[in-house]
């Protein structure tokens, strides 16, 4: 026990003589490494330095390592907004490791009165940068209030769950143009390719949305063209709603999404493995009828959640709207 106790002992004096040792000694450099999924680096090295000598009080190279508090400075590197998570330490040769993790834009938003900010996965807003633009989903209509209500904050999650959702996947990455919120809190986009408005409806279900809009572009638009359409509804569960354009009708069609989906779903990869890979739909939707075509793309007398489903009546095309697709909407003016 004795010898247990005298070997403990002297450890720790080694230890503790190390630690004075080192805390005497200079820093002899430091290293700065800014970490992001995407390296979007929003800040950069030179924002770190500046950061580092204003809380050192000096330069850090050259500084004795004692007079240098790590925590007081990894604090002041995660005050900073576009940084998420700040490391230090020194290695043996007494280098400051500098390690920071920056914050990642998810979504662009623009405000009814036109202001515009970031927000992160965290839901955290951030300004715009000087140095770069993120290529995210651009979302229109927020609200311009400083204080947010609990609504506005569900807003702001839904708005999270469709941006994730369209930036992990390239395509919708590339053909979604922007994404607007309207005064009942429902979304519509409008595409880069397609003269049509699509209805998203609520933040609810979104990937189930996407692909019975899948299903509809590869299954009609891809067949009868991405103009053949102005509007492209999924917001109800089990259907997709097409508005045609240009007929003298101009009715409404309806797709029914029932069963057999497995060999649909088979059916469409053998045939469109080149546009987008679907992923497993919960719905089990079909489209009904033995063939896709506006000749057969009928109302039906099943019983459907979208209460204007069957009816049929004459709608202005989004072209003789006129409808604006600024990115930027004109201050005080809401995106219509």
């Amino acid at each position: 026990m004795m010898l247990w106790v005298c070997i403990g002992g002297g450890m720790l004096s080694l230890i503790i003589a190390a630690i004075g040792k080192k805390n005497r000694e200079d820093c002899t450099d430091y290293t700065i490494a800014i970490k992001g999924t995407e390296a979007n680096y929003f800040i950069d090295a030179d924002d770190i330095r500046k950061l580092l000598r204003s809380g050192a009080g000096s330069e850090i190279k050259g500084k004795k390592i004692k007079e240098i508090n790590l925590k007081k400075l990894e604090q002041l590197l995660r005050d900073n907004v576009w940084i998420r998570k700040a490391e230090m330490w020194f290695d043996n040769r007494n280098v400051l490791h500098v390690e920071v993790y920056e914050r990642e834009p998810l979504a662009r938003i623009f405000t009814t009165a036109g202001n515009t900010f970031y927000i992160d996965s965290t839901i955290k807003k951030l300004p715009l940068s000087g140095k770069l633009s993120a290529r995210v989903p651009v979302f229109t209509g927020f609200t311009d209030k400083k204080n947010y209500s609990a609504k506005d904050s569900l807003l702001l999650k839904d708005v999270k769950n469709i941006a994730t959702y369209i930036k992990n996947d390239p395509f919708w990455m590339s053909q979604v143009a922007q994404i607007d919120i309207t005064p009942e809190r429902n979304f519509e986009i409008s595409p880069v390719v397609g003269n049509h408005l699509i209805k998203l409806g609520n933040g609810k279900d979104i990937e189930k949305k996407f692909n019975r809009l899948m299903i509809f572009y590869k299954q009609v638009l891809a067949q009868k063209g991405f103009d053949s359409y102005s509007m492209v509804d999924v917001q109800y569960t089990g259907q997709v709603v097409g508005t045609k354009r240009g007929s003298d009708k101009n009715k409404v069609d309806t797709i029914m999404l029932k069963r057999r989906v497995d060999e649909m779903l088979k059916q469409m990869q053998k045939q469109y493995d080149s546009i987008a890979a679907l992923k497993p739909i919960a719905e089990k939707p079909t489209i009904s009828g033995s063939q896709v075509s506006t000749s057969e793309l009928r109302a039906t007398s099943t019983q459907s959640t979208n209460p204007n489903a069957l009816k049929t009546e004459s709608l202005p095309s989004k072209s003789d709207k006129n409808k604006a697709r600024a990115v930027m909407p004109k201050k005080g003016v809401r995106s219509q």
